[in-house]
């Protein structure tokens, strides 16, 4: 395991270890030393004291004088240490026997005692025998005579050897707080210049370019300072070179980004005005093509007005897509969730998109479900709407499907195609805008290049994740995840119908200050039966009105009109006039984030020029039904 000290650290265990083992060895081998002798004298004292009670009790125990030797054990009991005393024969028969009071019985392995035996040896006796052959033998008992017991306690040999102990932790302690005390005033002499640099160096890496280590004295330190200096100073001298090289940028960026600011408030001015100016013209364009579509012709020209009603539908689709895309970067649009059968969705999808799987000779599969989703139904089928459309696009032979399966709690609808596929690489940028695989002829035929990206935009509103698994001419499924919803038949909605209905008799009151829109609109509505007033401003329009007519059924109004009041206004004060709450409907080339909200914010119905007249009339008529 690794430990990290700092430099404080080590120099305090560098100077403290050495001096703590020294101590330590030093003090143990003393201390061991000192208890030795110790044992050894308080066995050496018993020893004594047992040869000399020994000598002393030879004579009275050859004589057997039991007195005498009980005088003897007891003036031995008198020494210090000494707890019992006893004087045995060769038999062991106990001829004297002293205990100090009040008596402490030995154990039986002897811990606490230290006994000593020793034998009472006789004397060696010269003897003088006139009648034997030499004079002067020496006569000896060779047998001993008795045995002494001398115990003694070891209680205050402990004491010592404790007291002893306890000196040795102090002597060892003392030298521990000693050398501690030495090793950090060393310590601090090593690490307070390192620490000094550090936190010089701390404080430079903070920015403090300023900021200089002291002179800290000669040797290594002295190069160690100047080295951070130096660095210090040459860091300061790159900031300041780096802030004014910033400071230039930063005016050159700034001074690009305002042309760039201004060259992109031109460019939406001009987009905004050429797309106000070209939808007039094409809104008033297709109503007279829907118009005159209506009249019988020859054969001849009604295929002439097919071909101009399909080119004029190519300009609008792109114009409707533009103004989706708009819609969903300005943020205006919200959606309506609630709960829808899918299988309405998908009938309507199949047979809209039937036609142009038939020309390719594709199959057209949708595969019934009673699922019910969790959605805003009007964006949902838009999405749906422009998957089927980009599969069928982009499929050559085989077949498209549509289908749902449950998972749990969600919903997984797929668009499955046989077409030609995208590889991994393609797989992200397709949902960009005008982005289109094998077309770099932008053929019509094959899209804008919008469809995509609407898509990935309204499914990241509406909050359902798009998955899509394809490989180069393997096919593509595009999956979409939304959750289920519990069935609600008795809904009223559930099912739209969407045919067109009866306008008849419909009074509509116009106000459309371009000559031409307004002629589109008034001749488009009049072949529907409806029996239209039509003006340019609201003024007019209300001196085309006798006081005694009724008021109209409808207000349709461009928003963007001359002087100072919008469409918004102007509903609100022919509402006002006539005291009632008509329907209203609004009419604008403007595809600015500012109209849609104002749109949004007075709750009323928002169609962009062009106007398809199947979707206005099919407005009307939700209108004419709510009325």
């Amino acid at each position: 395991m690794k430990i990290n000290l700092g430099v404080r650290a080590r120099v305090v265990l560098a100077a403290l270890l050495p001096v703590l083992a020294l101590a330590v060895v030093l003090t143990v081998f003393y201390t061991s030393s000192r208890l030795a002798d110790m044992d050894e004298a308080h066995a050496a004292r018993g020893r004594a004291l047992a040869r000399q009670l020994a000598a002393a009790s030879e004579y009275a125990a050859f004589a057997g004088n039991r007195q005498t030797l009980q005088q003897l054990a007891n003036a031995v009991l008198a020494e210090s240490d000494v707890i019992a005393v006893s004087i045995v024969d060769p038999t062991d028969r106990v001829l004297a026997r002293s205990i100090r009071p009040p008596g402490r019985p030995t154990d039986a392995a002897g811990h606490d005692l230290l006994r000593v035996v020793q034998p009472i040896e006789p004397s060696n006796v010269m003897l003088d025998d006139a009648f034997g052959p030499e004079s002067g033998v020496v006569a000896s008992h060779r047998s001993p005579l008795g045995t002494v017991v001398v115990e003694l306690s070891r209680e205050r040999l402990k004491a010592q050897r404790n007291e002893l102990l306890e000196a040795a932790a102090l002597s060892v302690l003392f030298v521990l707080i000693g050398s501690l005390l030495l090793a950090t005033w060393l310590s601090r002499g090593v690490s307070g210049p390192i620490r000094t640099v550090a936190g010089a160096v701390a404080r430079i890496g903070q920015g403090r370019l300023s900021e200089r280590v002291p002179d800290m004295g000669g040797g290594s330190l002295k190069l160690l300072s100047d080295g951070v200096n130096e660095m210090a100073f040459r860091l300061q001298e790159m900031h300041d070179n780096m802030a004014r090289r910033i400071m230039e940028a930063t005016a050159e960026l700034r001074a690009r980004k305002d042309e760039a600011e201004q060259a992109n408030l031109a460019k939406s001015r001009f987009l905004a005005a050429a797309s106000h100016d070209l939808r007039q013209p094409m809104h008033a364009l297709g109503l007279f093509i829907t118009e005159l579509a209506q009249l019988s012709h020859a054969p001849e020209a009604r295929h002439l007005v097919q071909k101009i009603a399909t080119a004029a539908e190519a300009v609008e689709n792109l114009l409707d897509s533009l103004l989706d895309i708009s819609k969903l970067d300005a943020g205006v649009l919200h959606p309506n969730v609630c709960a829808f059968p899918l299988q309405p969705i998908f009938d309507r999808i199949a047979a809209e998109q039937r036609t142009a799987a038939a020309e390719k000779d594709l199959r057209l599969r949708v595969r019934p479900t009673a699922a019910w989703a969790l959605s805003d139904p009007v964006l949902f089928e838009r999405v749906l709407t422009n998957l089927a459309s980009n599969a069928i696009r982009y499929t050559q032979h085989g077949s498209v499907m549509i289908a749902c399966r449950r998972r749990g709690g969600q919903l997984r609808v797929e668009v499955r195609d046989s077409g030609i596929g995208i590889g991994p690489d393609e797989q992200e940028i397709i949902f960009q805008e005008f982005v289109q695989l094998d077309n770099p002829e932008r053929a019509r035929d094959k899209g804008l290049g919008l469809g995509l990206a609407i898509v990935r935009r309204l499914t990241d509103l509406l909050g359902h994740r798009l998955t899509l698994r394809s490989a180069r001419g393997a096919g593509s499924v595009f999956a979409l995840e939304l959750p289920a919803a519990v069935p609600d038949h008795e809904r009223p909605g559930a099912v739209v119908e969407r045919s067109p209905g009866d306008l008849r008799g419909w009074r509509i009151a116009l106000v459309e200050d371009d000559p031409l829109a307004r002629a589109g609109m008034q001749g488009l509505l009049t072949t529907w039966g409806c029996d239209v007033s039509a003006a340019a401003d609201l003024d007019e329009l209300l001196a085309a009105h006798a006081p005694d007519d009724p008021p109209p059924q409808l207000l349709i109004s461009d928003y963007r009109l001359h002087g100072p009041a919008d469409g918004v206004e102007v509903i609100g004060q022919l509402r006002a006039h006539w005291k009632e709450d008509i329907p209203a409907v609004l009419i604008s080339g403007d595809t600015g984030a500012d109209t849609l909200k104002a749109a949004q914010a007075s709750g009323i119905p928002l169609l962009h020029k062009p106007v398809r007249p199947a979707r206005l009339r099919a407005l009307l008529h939700r209108l004419h039904g709510g009325h």
